[in-house]
């Protein structure tokens, strides 16, 4: 019975890289210099990066057609903001503001440290700031309400004298105080109260808030940057001071690239000393110093054409992006181990262009493999909800088919001329002819020094290195033994439960803060914040999308039992709505609001008395309601995702059509996509890589044993992160798309290696595959780990969340390559053997 084959394909491939390489191989400056024109032309493209650099944080890091964004759009458009009647409550966005919270070991709500707290807001508020020759403070900049600058309401309780603590008694979560109500819990943390009472009995932090009309951006930055030089130091010995802005987190995180600038010289530096230390010979003509050279700079010529061409196509520039280099980088060098290693198996006898085409023949299919899976799983996840996702994979899809196209032609052309110089037996660094073997009147230096260009005389090929040697003689024999392979089942079984484990405990979501340097302020700020404010979560929006009859008994009926539906939550509080306090209001004044005349006649009277509710309908030229919303105060006794969730469906359910929003819900929608999206990102890509598999691996067997190895290495770069800390977001996701490419190269290189064997026997396949490419493929794991190992002494949470996932990649690819697949392909051995017969 004949073996099924489907080299339909890689047969003619394999015949027209045979044919490429002699072209290369007999016109090598040719396609030297063409590379070195081409990737300068496009590197003209750097000069455009500052304009094209697109790093906003929400643009970038939540959902494109998030929910929450169209929800914002309709709250703007039903309930325009009102410039001289500020309200945090109402704020659609975060605002414009700067913040700082003093905290003490002990309690704050004493005289000394509330003049500490006072001293430091009197500095806030009376601060000068430049502009345009002129200077100005904080009053001629803040948000008002009422004619004057939103104020503090802690500040307001004890009317601005700190000797007045003594004698108010403040109420948690509300004060009370003159026929108004404060919401104490924004400005008090870590409360203790008096037992059974609403009473304060000590609090450990305050936090203030200063918030900004939004008019003048340039102005209010000022103010802003002002804000942050002045209360950087201002901790003393009874209150410490953390501090932000609303501007902090996105001028944190632009600070990101710059902080890893030093480390992309670092990682090419080591890639350097690894590629020439594992590709030197000490044989001085047969040695690959310069090939290895070469190969790092076609990476990064790679790098230079494939961003150049997008920044001169004008496309976003995201920071993410910046991680690419690095991952090129090991892509590059996977490769040309892979080049290098087949050139090494050419008779040396041939001409140049002879042995070129035999290396392109057996290494050309192979790279293309992994080039197409790498380019193609990156490409598809161009199809990411997340900006930075999009960017990261169009630079990197791009560069790496950038980094193919010189492996092909720039790489094989410096092969080709390395080729010329070993045979014309020159020496590697001074090019002039040395003797093959030392004569016998030479010293031992001599023979280290100047000698070089023996080969095998038996096979005609260059002398097998040692680690080749390992792999062939011992390594691959060890691995095909029958008690080995049951040993290897067994550790493939502990490996897969351990990331079945890791993949159930995995954490979603990005943790805002984590944009920034470890060692910025806001990093303060925000454990601050979460160690002394996190009773208390958002207070979100609900509005009302329909016209209701707020007099008739029915309608209200419905609204009220919306209302009972969200407090029965068990992460609700409680409720403020216009409506409500209209209804107490008539009831203390024994108002009659049954009928629609009586209710818009003293609704309008309660608006006049109360005019923040004004901002909280929408009335028509006929003073008909047309939209209205009211607030819920929740609790942070759940996660995020399960509140925004939770307030959805039960909006969802009401008889009234309402809609629930809170600015934070631009970012929690991450959490709804980010799962499925991942997971169809990747089951698409598996696929895809199958399909490539089987088209270009002359054995259909070996295409399935490709793509479960992708599966398994994914599983366990998902669990193992998870176990290290890294939680599921949009920066991990790239890092797992990556990964999807990545995972291909290893089990390509061995399967088809495996397939393309000359050997009847599947074990002396599997050996025959690991003596050919065990050392490249272990040179081409290491060199990637070297070049991203700087990356973990970042001080950016997205380029050690990178290194991660990176080195767990090449880990378990390499764990893949050389142990598991290599023994799974030789239970395919009497399949091969019924084909081949």
């Amino acid at each position: 019975m004949a073996r099924f084959r489907t080299d339909c394909i890689e047969g003619p491939l394999r015949i027209c890289f045979e044919m490429m390489g002699h072209f290369i191989g007999s016109h090598p400056w040719w396609f030297l210099i063409g590379p070195l024109i081409l990737s300068t032309s496009l590197g003209s493209g750097f000069y455009l990066l500052e304009d094209t650099m697109s790093n906003n944080i929400e643009e970038q890091f939540t959902p494109v057609d998030g929910r929450a964004k169209m929800e914002r759009k309709r709250i703007q458009e039903t309930f325009p903001g009102n410039d001289s009647m500020f309200s945090r409550l109402r704020l659609s966005t975060d605002g414009n503001y700067a913040t700082l919270i003093a905290a003490s070991d002990r309690n704050i709500l004493t005289e000394e440290s509330l003049q500490d707290v006072l001293d430091l807001d009197f500095k806030v508020r009376s601060m000068t700031v430049q502009f345009d020759n002129r200077s100005f403070e904080y009053a001629d900049v803040c948000a008002e309400a009422m004619g004057s600058c939103a104020s503090n309401d802690i500040l307001d309780i004890i009317e601005y004298n700190a000797s007045n603590i003594d004698s108010v008694n403040l109420t948690f979560p509300w004060h009370y105080c003159d026929s108004r109500s404060f919401a104490s819990y924004l400005n008090l943390g870590s409360v203790k109260l008096q037992k059974e009472s609403s009473l304060v009995e000590s609090a450990k932090a305050i936090q203030l808030h200063y918030y900004l009309r939004e008019d003048n951006t340039t102005k209010t930055d000022l103010w802003l940057e002002s804000f942050i030089r002045l209360v950087s130091n201002k901790s003393s010995a009874s209150i410490q001071v953390s501090y932000s802005t609303s501007r902090s987190m996105q001028w944190e995180f632009q600070k990101s690239p710059a902080s890893v600038i030093y480390l992309f010289s670092i990682a090419y530096a080591i890639a350097v000393t690894f590629s020439i230390t594992s590709c030197w010979r000490l044989d001085n003509v047969r040695t690959k110093v310069w090939v290895a050279s070469c190969g790092v700079l076609s990476t990064g010529l790679a790098v230079l054409s494939g961003f150049g061409v997008l920044l001169l196509l004008d496309q976003p520039f995201v920071m993410t992006a910046a991680s690419c280099p690095f991952m090129i980088l090991g892509i590059g060098l996977d490769d040309m181990f892979i080049m290098i290693s087949c050139w090494q198996r050419t008779r040396v006898l041939d001409s140049v262009p002879d042995r070129l085409a035999d290396t392109y023949k057996d290494a050309a299919v192979s790279i293309s493999i992994t080039t197409l899976t790498d380019a193609l799983a990156l490409f598809l996840g161009y199809n990411s909800p997340f900006g930075s996702v999009q960017s990261f994979c169009l630079y990197a899809g791009i560069s790496v088919c950038f980094c193919y196209l010189y492996t092909i032609t720039f790489l094989g052309a410096c092969m080709a001329l390395n080729g010329q110089r070993e045979a014309e037996n020159k020496h590697w660094f001074t090019c002039s002819k040395i003797p093959e073997d030392r004569p016998s009147t030479n010293s031992k230096a001599f023979s280290i020094c100047c000698v070089g260009g023996s080969y095998n005389q038996i096979t005609e090929k260059e002398e097998t290195e040692p680690m080749s040697h390992f792999f062939g003689r011992f390594y691959g024999p060890f691995l095909t033994h029958k008690l080995v392979k049951a040993c290897v089942f067994v550790i493939y079984a502990g490996y897969l439960a351990v990331s079945a484990y890791g993949c159930f405990i995995l954490k979603e979501g990005l943790d805002i803060k984590n944009l920034a340097l470890d060692d910025s302020y806001i990093i303060n700020y925000y454990n601050s914040q979460r160690q002394h404010f996190s009773e208390y979560s958002c207070n979100v929006m609900v509005a009302v999308k329909q016209p209701v009859l707020y007099w008739d008994e029915d309608e209200k009926k419905h609204l009220r039992s919306c209302i009972s539906n969200f407090e029965g939550l068990d992460f609700v509080n409680s409720t403020f709505a216009w409506f409500l306090s209209f209804e107490q209001y008539a009831n203390e004044t024994s108002l009659n609001i049954s009928s629609q005349e009586a209710f818009q006649t003293h609704l309008s009277h309660f608006l006049e008395l109360n005019s923040a509710f004004k901002q909280d309908i929408n009335l028509t030229a006929d003073d008909e309601i047309q939209a209205s919303r009211f607030f819920i105060q929740t609790l942070s006794k759940t996660t995020m995702t399960d509140m925004m969730t939770g307030l959805r469906e039960t909006a969802e359910g009401c008889p009234v059509e309402l809609l629930v929003y809170h600015p934070a819900f631009i970012y929690f929608d991450q959490y709804t996509v980010i799962i499925d999206n991942t997971v169809q990102t990747i089951l698409v890509a598996v696929i895809v890589m199958l399909v490539v598999s089987l088209i270009l691996i002359p054995d259909p067997l070996c295409s399935v044993w490709v793509a479960f190895a992708i599966c398994s290495v994914i599983v366990g770069v998902t669990g193992f992160m998870a176990l290290w800390g890294v939680n599921l977001d949009s920066i991990s996701m790239i890092n797992l798309v990556m990964c999807i490419g990545f995972s291909v190269d290893f089990a390509a290189h061995i399967s088809y290696s495996f397939v393309s064997s000359h050997k009847s026997d599947a074990n002396e396949k599997a050996i025959d595959a690991l003596a050919h490419l065990g050392h490249p493929i272990l040179q081409g794991a290491l060199s990637t780990i070297l070049g991203v190992v700087v990356l973990s002494m970042s001080g950016s949470y997205i380029f050690r969340t990178f290194f991660k996932i990176v080195f767990l990649v090449m880990t378990f690819g390499l764990l893949h390559g050389l142990v598991f697949v290599p023994v799974f392909l030789t239970l395919s051995g009497a399949c091969v053997k019924l084909w081949t017969n």
